[in-house]
């Protein structure tokens, strides 16, 4: 089978497309023939050696596809799944049970490629670490990104007023994700735009992260994927900062692709590539101004 390999780090040219031996799928796992894959972050951060990673490796963890074999309860050949697995970047992968879910009939492989990491990790700040609740109001910011505009959408989805910021060509964008407000942070103040927020979530980082303080109200929560927590700060002003690191979860993956097949959640998708071109997906999405996510197809849906 064909995989994309590093064998050490650096630019988008150290992502190298090989033959490698089909996995073997040990006791609770089921080996998935990819049709597609998308991109994150993380992907990048560790071509670039911004994170450690043990080389050569296989990137990547979103996948979609079929069933090839199964060693797991609840899968069989056949099966349309979607989910996390190690060395995504491959037309045959590997992956635990837990990780796994049922693709709904009514999305393609490459919209249910786009959910797993960006989905999973705007359900589980926005539910499990942020508790939001129908009323309450919630500031996501990078509300235009993979993992931004699922927020946006799960939280109007929940009866949250959501608050959304990003640059000023996606404000309609966004604003037609169920956002009531736009603030655009090339132009003005978040914090003085914004205040008495119950949650905001931060996919941004840098200068942002710390800024966020400011619009809570006493009480209040920052949950940010992209920085440390400024906990101290956020003492200081009777509000909670902490980080999320995703896990995952089968049964929040059916749940969003649920909400995906029934038209209450878009999964928007920026562009699409095949796994030759995996590099310029890279080099696209360390720019960080894609709308939604990217995709690599390696077979049609």
């Amino acid at each position: 089978m064909q995989v994309v390999r590093i064998h050490q780090t650096g630019g988008p040219e150290v992502l190298q497309l090989e033959q490698a031996d089909t996995p073997n799928p040990a006791d609770g796992e089921v080996l998935v023939r990819v049709h597609a894959v998308s991109i994150n972050p993380i992907d990048w951060k560790y071509r670039r050696g911004m994170q450690p990673r043990e080389l050569p490796a296989v990137l990547g963890s979103d996948i979609s596809g079929t069933v090839e074999a199964s060693r797991a309860e609840g899968f069989a050949e056949g099966d349309e799944v979607f989910g996390l697995a190690a060395g995504a970047y491959a037309e045959l992968a590997a992956a635990g049970a837990g990780a796994l879910a049922h693709k709904p009939a009514g999305i393609s492989h490459e919209q249910a490629a786009a959910i797993p990491v960006a989905g999973l990790t705007a359900w589980q700040a926005l539910f499990d670490r942020g508790g939001l609740e129908a009323h309450q109001s919630v500031l996501i910011a990078g509300a235009a990104g993979g993992v931004g505009h699922f927020a946006v959408q799960l939280a109007r989805n929940a009866g949250a007023r959501v608050i959304g910021t990003g640059s000023a060509r996606n404000r309609e964008f966004v604003l037609g994700l169920g956002a009531e407000q736009y603030i655009d942070y090339t132009s003005e103040d978040v914090a003085a735009a914004a205040s008495e927020i119950d949650l905001a979530f931060d996919t941004v980082g840098g200068e942002t992260t710390p800024s966020l303080i400011g619009v809570l109200r006493a009480g209040g929560i920052l949950v940010t994927i992209a920085a440390a927590p400024p906990e101290r700060a956020a003492a200081e002003r009777g509000v909670r900062a902490e980080l999320l690191v995703m896990s995952p979860n089968a049964e929040q993956l059916a749940r969003i692709a649920q909400l995906v097949a029934d038209g209450t959640v878009h999964v928007e998708i920026a562009r699409t590539f095949s796994l030759a071109d995996v590099g310029a997906a890279h080099a696209l999405s360390e720019e960080g101004h894609t709308r939604g996510k990217l995709v690599l197809a390696l077979e049609p849906s």
